[in-house]
């Protein structure tokens, strides 16, 4: 029974502009300078207190405590749907996934376990999902435990899953897992990295989905 597992931040949901917007802000209200959007970039899909820490390397642990909570402060200000909107086609690939008989849907994210669920329901899409992982119950990506956990809970194999995300640590994750990775265009990754990184394939957009999920899974059952 394929396992089909979606990344959130850059995946499912447009949270670029304001994630770079929260963090600059974030950084500023403490005097940190803040980093450039590209550092900011290469830090979605992993918990935010190791963000934190890579974007202030020289930072002491209670100055990064101090600019996690920044962050977590003026996050909570600036969220909502109208900040973070579905990527185009993400409802209607849910769609038609969902009216599978034979597959299950589940999320893994880096964000905490109370902000990935508050952002599914204001979406109104959480009921979707088989489970929501993250780092509150498991090991945060790169570390393969969210899928193995999606995997348990589901009764699925490795070879019947995959992972669709956004980042190099959603396809680190998947190959550790050994399951299947599928990039996606659109987020907060480069196509050349999500490659270098270790993607069966890349999608352009999300109508490319049923039949990457299709060939991948069938390819691995095969």
């Amino acid at each position: 029974m394929p396992l089909v597992i979606f990344d959130m931040d850059g995946t499912l949901i447009d949270s670029v502009a304001l994630i770079v917007e929260t963090v600059t802000d974030a950084f500023e209200a403490i005097q940190e300078p803040p980093p450039t959007e590209t550092a900011i970039r290469a830090i979605s899909g992993i918990t935010a207190r190791e963000a934190m820490g890579m974007l202030s390397p020289a930072a002491s642990p209670e100055r990064i405590e101090e600019i996690l909570a920044s962050y977590r402060s003026h996050y909570q200000l600036k969220a909502g749907v109208g900040r973070e909107p579905l990527f185009a086609g993400a409802l209607e690939a849910l769609d038609r996934l969902q009216q599978r008989p034979d597959t299950i849907l589940a999320v893994a994210t880096g964000k905490g376990y109370r902000g990935a669920v508050t952002l599914l329901e204001r979406h109104s899409i959480l009921e979707r999902f088989h489970s929501v992982q993250t780092p509150d119950h498991n090991r945060g990506k790169p570390d393969p435990q969210m899928i193995e956990t999606a995997m348990e809970k589901a009764g699925a194999s490795r070879a019947e899953t995959v992972m669709i995300g956004d980042t190099v640590h959603d396809m680190h994750m998947a190959k550790a897992a050994g399951v299947g990775a599928i990039g996606v265009a659109w987020g907060y990754h480069t196509v050349f990295d999500l490659n270098a990184a270790g993607a069966d394939v890349v999608l352009e957009d999300f109508s490319q989905l049923d039949k990457a999920v299709d060939e991948l899974t069938r390819k691995r059952e095969g």
